[in-house]
C-alpha cells in the first residue's frame, strides 16, 4: 500500500471539498491533475452533512479510499443531483459520484460508468397511518419523486397502469415533507436512502412491503470519454478496497454489519462490469 498523507478542507462558499492525495514515492503514481468530482447535497447515507458540519457518507468515504489507494488528487463539489449532471455535461466536473444507478438509458445518453459499487432497489413510502397499502390504492392520486432518479423512472413506469400523477422535487428532504404534509400521498426513492432518512429523522413514514423493484447498481460516472483514466483508477481502486476489506468497513459504518454485501451480492455487482470498449461505444 502506498504511503499517503492528505488534507481535507471544506469550501463553505464554493460547496466543495478539496482533497489533495500525495504518493510518497512511486513510479506508478497517478497524474498530477486534480480531478473535479461532483456529488449531491443530501442523499443520506451516501452523501450528507453530519451534526458536526462535516460532509460525509458512503460515496464520500469510498471515493476517499480509492483516491488514497490510487494516489490521485480530487476536489469534491457538493452541487446537488441536477447540477452535478449539468456540470459533467458542461465539462465543469470530470466525474460524478451521487448514488447514480447504472442503466442502459443513461449509457445511451452518453454516460460512462464504473463497475457497480453498491446495489440498491427502489420502493414506495407513505405516511405511517396512510390508507395507501399498495399501488392499487394510488388511482387518481399524486406521488412525489426526485427529478432524474431511478425512483422517478420506477414511478413513471407504473403511472399509466395504476392511474396516478407525479410531482417532481429537487431534493429528498422536500419530497419527504410533501408526503408528511399531504401534498402527495407517497414517494418513490432508493430503499436504503429512505430507510436511513426515516430512521435518523424519526419521520412518521413507512416503506411499504412488496413495492420494491429489482433495482440496479450504483456507479461512478463520467460524461467525457477523455476522462477514462479517472474511470480506470476508480475501478482499480474499488477492487483494491474490496479485496482489503476497507469497502466492507465503510458499508458497516453507515448501514450496519447486516448490510455488508455477501459473496453472492458481490458477484451480482461484478456482473455489471463493462469492458472499456463497450463503454466507449455507449457514449
Amino acid at each position: 500500500m502506498k504511503k499517503m498523507c492528505y488534507l481535507l478542507t471544506m469550501g463553505l462558499l464554493a460547496g466543495s471539498l478539496t482533497v489533495p492525495v500525495f504518493a510518497a514515492s512511486d513510479a506508478d503514481s497517478a497524474s498530477d491533475k486534480k480531478w473535479v468530482i461532483a456529488t449531491d447535497t443530501v442523499f443520506k447515507p451516501f452523501e450528507y452533512t453530519d451534526d458536526d458540519g462535516n460532509f460525509v457518507g458512503i460515496d464520500v468515504d469510498v471515493l476517499d479510499a480509492i483516491a488514497k489507494d490510487q494516489g490521485f488528487e480530487y476536489e469534491l463539489k457538493s452541487l446537488g443531483w441536477d447540477a452535478s449532471i449539468a456540470a459533467c455535461q458542461a465539462g465543469q466536473a470530470d466525474g460524478m459520484i451521487a448514488g447514480a444507478s447504472i442503466t442502459d438509458e443513461r449509457k445511451d445518453s452518453g454516460w460512462l460508468f464504473s463497475d457497480g459499487y453498491y446495489n440498491a432497489t427502489q420502493s414506495m413510502t407513505v405516511q405511517k397511518d396512510s390508507d395507501i397499502k399498495g399501488f392499487d390504492d394510488l388511482k387518481g392520486k399524486t406521488v412525489g419523486v426526485k427529478t432524474g432518479t431511478q425512483g422517478a423512472t420506477y414511478a413513471e413506469s407504473l403511472k399509466d397502469e395504476y392511474g396516478f400523477n407525479i410531482t417532481y422535487y429537487e431534493d429528498s428532504p422536500t419530497m419527504y415533507q410533501a408526503v408528511l404534509g399531504g401534498q402527495v400521498v407517497a414517494c418513490f426513492e432508493d430503499t436504503p436512502i429512505m430507510a436511513s432518512s426515516i430512521k435518523d429523522g424519526d419521520l412518521a413514514l413507512q416503506i411499504l412491503e412488496d413495492t420494491a423493484n429489482e433495482g440496479s447498481p450504483y456507479g461512478f460516472a463520467i460524461f467525457d470519454a477523455d476522462n477514462q483514466e479517472l474511470l480506470d483508477m476508480f475501478n482499480a481502486g474499488l477492487k483494491d478496497i474490496k479485496d482489503s476489506g476497507e469497502y466492507n468497513k465503510i458499508i458497516a459504518k453507515y448501514l450496519g454489519e447486516d448490510a455488508v454485501p455477501t459473496e453472492e451480492a458481490e458477484a451480482d455487482a461484478d456482473a455489471t462490469e463493462t469492458p472499456a470498449a463497450e463503454e466507449e461505444a455507449a457514449e
